[in-house]
């Protein structure tokens, strides 16, 4: 993977993309969730390095992204996602996103209709706003305090192991929160949470219109991530896969079956 740096008006954007690309295959754009960074994805870039021309980004104000200024919204993301791709030539990606990165993957396939042949989600949730309280919103806009209220160490001892259930997912995660201060990773996670929050009080219809796929890991203790996602294949006819005894980051606590469900999914593309 090459390495490369996106220049925005708030600051650069670091991403990986293929060194070599081909024509003939399709792009997988994957997308890590908040406070994770393109570490996220290895497994899956290591899986499909041959079967797709893939990318895999560091959001602004993570990873190597920074320092970027938390004034970024869910459209941004989408908006400096689609010129990336515009930069690179990519046409018609399947977005692979998790958690946050999922809700990004809405946000661009809202702005930028017909622009993606698929959508796979991985343990987060739909942003219309049928599926949420007036409760639900208003603590995800109040979220500082109670992660600042927490001691560092233990934190990260709750993020890691609230996130994954795997040994290598617990390690990964306590990685890249550790690449925090406690700080820095407080005010991105409240930021996140926020913008998420006035993504779904726009009011947009958020629709997939392209061929999507729902992955959620059986033992996810984020929110109300198994819920969301019953709730969202039964509304809107999504397929949904269960990850037997996989939490939040379901993509690195079994590879394997998240790997299989994507390849399958490319496939029933073409």
């Amino acid at each position: 993977m090459q390495e490369k740096t996106y220049t925005t008006e708030l600051g650069k954007i670091v991403y990986w993309r293929s060194d070599a690309t081909d024509p003939s295959k399709p792009w997988i754009i994957f997308l890590p969730g908040l406070t994770a960074d393109h570490r996220l994805f290895d497994k899956q870039v290591v899986h499909f390095k041959d079967m797709a021309n893939l990318l895999v980004w560091d959001p602004p104000s993570h990873g190597i992204s920074r320092p970027f200024p938390l004034k970024w919204t869910m459209d941004d993301l989408a908006k400096w996602l689609h010129q990336i791709c515009g930069y690179e030539g990519i046409d018609k990606p399947i977005l692979v996103g998790q958690s946050m990165g999922g809700y990004a993957a809405q946000a661009y396939m809202n702005i930028f209709p017909d622009s993606v042949s698929g959508f796979v989600s991985i343990d987060s949730c739909p942003l219309k706003r049928c599926y949420f309280t007036s409760c639900e919103l208003m603590l995800l806009k109040h979220t500082k305090l109670m992660y600042l209220s927490i001691p560092w160490k233990l934190l990260i001892a709750w993020g890691s192991t609230g996130c994954a259930t795997s040994e290598y997912g617990q390690a990964l995660m306590r990685k890249m929160m550790e690449s925090y201060s406690k700080h820095e990773y407080c005010d991105l996670a409240a930021h996140g949470y926020r913008i998420v929050a006035e993504a779904v009080e726009s009011g947009r219809d958020f629709d997939i219109s392209c061929p999507a796929l729902l992955l959620c890991g059986t033992k996810d203790m984020a929110g109300s991530a198994k819920n969301y996602n019953k709730r969202w294949t039964n509304a809107a006819g999504i397929p949904l896969l269960w990850i037997e005894g996989a939490g939040h980051n379901s993509n690195t606590d079994d590879p394997e079956a998240v790997n299989k469900a994507i390849e399958n999914f490319m496939d029933a593309l073409s």
